[in-house]
């Protein structure tokens, strides 16, 4: 009696027993015999109950009756399972890529689960000694490379890919053949969800995007960003945006002292202080509702709390509303994070990630403009920053699944029958996924160097229609068959082609393989500073003499700009070109 309560075994429970349960068993048996055995061998005629003289043979018959009890009780528990036909019979006739854990488990959670609707037929799994064997009484019918030939030979209506450690690119292989051989195809979950403070469970969920990215994910860092991140306040501007909001979270993982979010939206604000809150209650969490247009707001702000590390995503940047309103993006991406670096030097804020975007890299549209400026503003305020500092610009390109990205555009149009809008065939661009977004600018802000631009190698640009055929085969549908795509035009400050580096931009290795500097020229500081209270003072003036003045400017800083025609170019009377 002593041994079980001292192993826990009266909490054991019966109805799940398993292989760890039996080893404990195990463990039990001989520890109870062992001292009657050890007290029998000292004085055999002190114990009057008599210990059989086989100590292994005590200990197995020990062992089996406590293990047949158990046994008897989880199969009582699951005799519906195991002695009903109906329970193999029914639901949509799923195969499952993968018999490891995973897929154990998914197995598990689709034969006791009903209202998930699925009959597990069988496993594919290319490892050569499990061909031929059965998984909890599922056969495993073949490896992976004859998934076309099982899924017709056994009538496959739904595959699961259950194998979260897969790549990208193993991922929409799978998925690819699935389709062709008529079939919906599902994916669980993987590991990182542990990192992210959740417990991973065998939930189906549709392929994402994201697991389809041209190229392998980029693994950036950790143990490097925990040692710079924990036990530091660190503030985070537009923190209820889609990269502001990841970056909270992966920096909420690391520890720091006090995590400060600060934008201008409420709904946002509350929903990722919600989740921090909830992923880490014991963390230190403060909301700052304040606009970055209000310099004594901001200062406010900064003086409360005094951030060490400061991460600025707070941005317009939807391009054709910046094209009709070029105010907003003086106002708040250049004026915005001036005031936000002279907050951060006022009180001595020692790292500073600006985040900008490929889009200032010769130019056409306002966006890109004014990213371009803001990065040399934050380059300026490097020079008046506390010595030892690091304020850094980091640059890259679309982020899948943002906020009024394509992805999420694209998602719903499938949804609603079509048709996919795409702009031009031959329109191309540069995808991370957010993760790799939120890495990047941290990975970048606290192992770089003061005053430096970084870029991350996102691998080749991607056809924005071939992105839209493959979400629609991924819906389980045929692209022009069951769902159109159109062609809709160019947008006023569009171009078909993104790019990293400008021809008077060098590029040089980082600080990480992924990631490339940007090696500058001097900055010119008092011409740049000209040109920001030209660009203040033209606030003031009427509609069609301010919007010269914000062509005009951006002419004379930015190299390769190139206004569109239908954007603010509409205004051009084009200077003399002298770049900051």
């Amino acid at each position: 009696m002593g041994m079980n309560v001292l192993f826990g075994m009266p909490n054991q429970h019966y109805r799940t027993f398993g292989v760890r349960d039996l080893v404990t068993l195990f463990k039990v048996s001989v520890l109870a015999l062992l001292p009657l055995g050890f007290l029998q061998t000292l004085n055999p005629n002190l114990m009057s109950i008599q210990v059989p003289e086989n100590w292994l043979a005590a200990t197995l018959l020990t062992l089996l009756s406590w293990t047949l009890l158990r046994l008897i009780c989880r199969i009582y528990h699951e005799r519906k399972e195991i002695f009903s036909s109906s329970s193999r019979s029914s639901g949509k006739r799923a195969l499952i890529l993968g018999g490891g854990y995973a897929g154990l488990q998914v197995a598990h959670e689709l034969q006791h689960n009903h209202s998930l609707g699925a009959q597990v037929v069988g496993f594919l799994d290319d490892a050569p000694d499990m061909q031929g064997l059965r998984i909890q009484g599922i056969p495993v019918l073949g490896t992976t490379a004859q998934l076309p030939e099982i899924v017709a030979r056994y009538q496959i209506q739904q595959v699961i890919i259950s194998i979260p450690s897969a790549k990208g690119s193993t991922i929409r292989n799978f998925a690819k053949r699935a389709h062709e051989a008529g079939t919906l195809v599902y994916t669980v979950p993987g590991l990182c969800q542990m990192l992210q403070g959740e417990t991973w469970k065998p939930i189906l969920q549709k392929i994402s995007i994201e697991d389809l990215l041209r190229r392998e994910p980029i693994e950036l860092n950790h143990a490097a960003l925990g040692e710079h991140l924990r036990d530091t306040v660190v503030m985070v501007t537009g923190a209820g945006g889609s990269i502001g909001s990841e970056i909270c979270r992966q920096v909420a993982a690391f520890g720091p002292s006090r995590l400060v979010l600060l934008g201008r939206g409420e709904g946002s604000l509350w929903k990722i202080e919600r989740d921090i809150r909830d992923l880490f209650p014991s963390l230190p969490i403060t909301l700052e509702l304040c606009d970055i247009r209000n310099p004594r707001r901001l200062k406010q702000a900064f003086l409360r709390w005094r951030p060490e590390i400061v991460f600025h995503a707070a941005a317009h940047k939807h391009v054709p509303y910046l094209e009709e309103h070029p105010e907003e993006a003086m106002e708040n991406n250049i004026f915005g994070t001036q005031n936000v670096v002279h907050a951060a030097v006022s009180v001595g804020t020692r790292v500073f990630v600006n985040i900008s975007t490929d889009k200032a890299i010769n130019p056409t549209n306002v966006l890109g403009a004014s990213k371009y400026i803001a990065e040399r503003v934050v380059l300026m305020g490097a020079q008046d920053a506390p010595t030892g500092s690091r304020y850094v610009t980091v640059r890259f390109g679309n982020v899948l699944a943002s906020r009024g990205s394509v992805v999420p555009i694209f998602q719903a149009q499938i949804e609603s029958g079509g048709p996919v809008t795409v702009t031009h065939p031959d329109m191309h661009r540069y995808f991370m996924t957010i993760p790799e977004a939120s890495q990047l600018v941290l990975q970048a802000g606290l192992m770089g160097e003061n005053g430096k631009v970084y870029v991350m190698d996102m691998g080749a640009p991607v056809k924005i229609v071939d992105l839209a055929t493959d979400m629609i085969r991924l819906a389980g549908l045929e692209p022009g068959r069951d769902i159109k795509i159109r062609f809709t035009g160019i947008r006023p400050g569009e171009k078909l082609y993104e790019e990293v580096f400008n021809g008077q931009e060098i590029e040089c290795p980082g600080i990480h393989p992924h990631l490339r500097e940007a090696l500058l020229k001097p900055l010119d500081c008092e011409s740049l500073q000209a040109a920001l209270e030209l660009l203040r003072s033209a606030g003031n003036a009427r509609v069609n003499t301010r919007r010269k003045t914000f062509l005009s400017t951006f002419i004379s800083l930015i190299p390769g700009y190139h206004p569109s025609k239908d954007g603010l170019g509409r205004y051009a009377d084009i200077p003399e070109r002298t770049y900051v």
